[in-house]
């Protein structure tokens, strides 16, 4: 971002996800989404997400039974989900959306492994 960095991080900053499964129906590891209202701070712990050149930071989820959970089974590739994973907005809307995936008991054994594509974008908003 260079010189414009410290001018886009005084205003609001999200991060998206869109993601899509390449071939479908996706069978093997579908991916599943948390409710956000339904997590509360104290559910998420920082983690380090350690790269080859820097280290950056995400969140994991701790089990809580008030999570509610959603997944999305058979996506074909012509379906994509919008994830907001990150927003700077602290002002009671959701600002984290913890999603995984996860092994299906029901997948049948010769399902296709999954492949996706994914873009992450970051959307800032003026100051």
């Amino acid at each position: 971002m260079g010189e414009d960095a410290e001018e886009l991080l005084r205003g609001r900053v999200q991060v998206i996800n869109l993601w899509r499964p390449i071939h479908g129906p996706l069978r093997d590891a579908p991916p599943a989404v948390c409710d956000a209202s339904t997590v509360a701070a104290a559910d998420l712990v920082p983690s380090d997400l350690v790269y080859r050149d820097r280290l950056g930071e995400t969140y994991s989820v701790t089990y809580n039974p008030a999570h509610r959970w959603f997944y999305a089974p058979e996506m074909r590739a012509h379906a994509a989900l919008l994830l907001k994973c990150c927003d700077t907005m602290a002002d009671g809307r959701a600002r984290f959306m913890p999603h995984t995936s996860f092994i299906d008991p029901t997948t049948p054994p010769d399902a296709a492994p999954r492949e996706s594509i994914e873009l992450r974008a970051l959307v800032f908003h003026p100051a």
